[in-house]
């Protein structure tokens, strides 16, 4: 798995959780939904950390607690 799907399977969860759709959290976070259609996309590569950011103060969590999370500690190394 890459570190891009890692997060969009992590934003899916969290908004599964909060019985949120991806329109919602980008209203709440203060970015456009194309923004987070985008970051969900597996056809695009790369996502910022600052849209992650914006995302988790929508959450109401931290980058810690998004990033405390099994799919992340199970990722393969990026370099070869």
């Amino acid at each position: 798995m890459s570190v891009k799907d890692a997060v969009a399977n992590r934003v899916q969860s969290l908004c599964a959780q909060r019985k949120i759709k991806p329109n919602e959290l980008a209203n709440r976070s203060g970015v456009t939904p194309s923004t987070v259609y985008s970051l969900l996309d597996e056809r695009r590569r790369d996502v910022s950390i600052i849209t992650i950011k914006k995302l988790c103060d929508g959450l109401e969590i931290s980058l810690g607690e998004f990033f405390t999370a099994p799919e992340f500690d199970a990722l393969e190394q990026e370099i070869f």
